[in-house]
């Protein structure tokens, strides 16, 4: 393969009003190379190629072509007024689009024969005896007289791609080439498209968002996400060593463990120590451990590195996918009051005042303070006819350090007041020893319209139950990453409900060829290479 730079492109932007839609976009394509561009819809792929083409003026940036620029401004921005050389650059590129764009009236040759004979004014005979090779090459020798209607999908594309490489360009560029195509065929076209490229010589650049697709057929595959490119690598680097979360689970299937490098090649995962190859990591920097099915195997209980229990087993034709559930994650359930708001009026002095009762831990009452309680107990006053908040000025309450309930009166300037209960106990926590997980929470007193209210009660819950999480040794804050409950928080009824919050519990996707059911305990073995590690602030 040739390493001669075909395509180069630096800090390339792109905006369609206020969407950015490419970001600092830095890429260079070698000669011969086969360049998959793949991310989800509306990562810029296609504006990228676009771009690259000359179809579409870049913002910022800077192009350039076997060596030669071909931002011809004295801004760099790509506003190209040399028309001539524009001509000359975008008949390097062939386009193949999804859809094919072939004339329906035209026969097969016809499509391959007339841009170059009419448009740009060939010879007829010269370009009718490649068209004829080309479309040898592409197994249509015998199609020549036939209608895109009378032609399969695979058939059509083919024609087009004999189309774009009539006129001899340098690269060859395929958007979703093969998106309109079903599996079989599909599968069936990228092995004819790699043989095409490879009798051709010619540099491919395709989009698409199939992460086979992109491993199956590229020399270089270019990850793209929210107009930011976020790796290139050949095949194998981009599947074996993914630089983010993003990557690792949009190329191909990954199980992703939270994890601290202790050392070179030494991870900590799931609170035990691992050998890895990887280094060059800070020591106890938090990393995030990359490990592909097809790279666990299950073994006995008794000699596996994990043991944990099948959740779950799928036929996949080839092997079975299954889910082994590894530990279930640290929780805790508070008891949650729901009840309808009926604040106290004092119609004489126009004020209205609301609270509820609390829950409060032991070891907060040293340090409680009279904002803690009116924030707790969602104090609050205002105008019964204006709705203006108006000050709480005296809190009345007596407490003690043990546990009971203890009254505690709110009252404004006016003599408007409401009194609600303190309800002290012991501190609400849960200690996994096994895994070195505490995790704390209080019970909590809403009312109806909190919960109705609430955009986003997951987090709220956690807020006003101030659940949190950490390690025992308390060197580390743990995500709660679960809320689980069991009412319909749209039509709530006043009563009483459990609330649970939960961390992170660990399941394993594993490929195998063994067969194993739902509730087996099972042990999961790895190598020290199966193991890849990736830093931290991946998208």
């Amino acid at each position: 393969m040739s390493s001669t730079s075909l395509l180069e492109m630096k800090h390339v932007k792109k905006t369609f009003g206020s969407l950015e839609v490419l970001k600092d976009i830095s890429i260079e394509v070698n000669e011969g190379e086969v360049v998959a561009i793949i991310g989800p819809s509306g990562s810029g792929k296609s504006t990228f190629l676009r771009c690259a083409t000359l179809l579409e003026n870049m913002d910022e940036g800077t192009l350039s072509y076997c060596g030669e620029s071909a931002t011809l401004n004295e801004s760099g921005a790509a506003q190209y007024v040399d028309k001539k050389k524009l001509h000359s650059i975008r008949n390097d590129f062939g386009l193949v689009f999804q859809n094919f764009n072939l004339f329906p009236h035209f026969s097969v040759l016809k499509n391959v024969i007339d841009a170059p004979i009419n448009v740009q004014k060939r010879d007829k005979a010269e370009v009718t005896a490649e068209a004829r090779e080309l479309l040898k090459k592409v197994g249509l020798e015998n199609k020549e007289d036939s209608y895109p209607g009378q032609l399969s999908g695979g058939q059509q594309q083919r024609v087009a791609i004999a189309r774009a490489l009539v006129n001899e360009p340098k690269v060859l560029l395929l958007d979703e080439p093969l998106g309109a195509l079903d599996l079989k065929l599909r599968k069936e076209m990228q092995k004819e498209l790699k043989k095409i490229q490879q009798e051709v010589g010619i540099t491919f650049i395709f989009v698409t968002h199939d992460q086979e697709e992109a491993l199956t057929m590229s020399d270089k595959i270019v990850v793209m996400k929210d107009g930011v490119i976020q790796q290139i690598g050949n095949p194998a680097q981009i599947y074996n060593e993914p630089a983010n979360r993003y990557v690792a689970n949009f190329i191909g299937e990954s199980n992703i463990i939270e994890g601290v490098m202790k050392d070179d090649r030494l991870v900590v995962m799931n609170g035990k120590p691992y050998e890895c190859v990887d280094y060059g990591f800070e020591k106890n920097e938090n990393v995030d451990v990359v490990l592909r099915p097809e790279d666990i195997d299950i073994v006995a209980p008794e000699d596996g590195k994990i043991v944990g229990t099948v959740k779950n087993v799928l036929f996949k034709g080839v092997h079975y996918e299954t889910l082994v559930e590894t530990r279930t994650g640290t929780s805790i359930t508070i008891k949650m009051t729901v009840y309808n708001d009926e604040p106290v009026l004092n119609s004489g002095a126009d004020e209205a005042i609301s609270a509820n009762d609390f829950y409060l831990d032991i070891s907060d009452i040293p340090e409680l303070t009279d904002m803690d309680i009116v924030a707790r107990a969602n104090a609050a006053a205002w105008k019964i006819s204006t709705e203006e908040s108006i000050s709480i000025n005296k809190i009345d309450y007596k407490i003690e350090e043990k546990n009971g309930t203890y009254p505690v009166t709110f009252t404004t300037s006016s003599g408007t007041s409401i009194t609600v209960n303190m309800i002290v106990e012991k501190e609400n926590k849960v200690v996994d020893s096994k895994y070195g997980e505490v995790i704390y929470a209080v019970n909590i007193f809403k009312s109806v319209d909190d919960i109705v209210e609430s955009i986003a009660l997951d987090t709220d819950l956690k807020t006003w139950a101030n659940a949190q999480a950490w390690t025992d040794d308390e060197e580390e804050i743990i995500e709660v990453t679960d809320v689980i409950y069991d009412f319909d928080p749209k039509n709530i009824e006043p009563g009483e409900y459990s609330v649970t919050f939960k961390t992170r519990g660990n399941e394993y996707k594993v490929d195998t060829t063994d067969q194993h059911f739902e509730g087996d305990r099972v042990g999961l073995t790895f190598t020290p290479n199966d193991l890849h590690i990736m830093r931290k602030g991946g998208l």
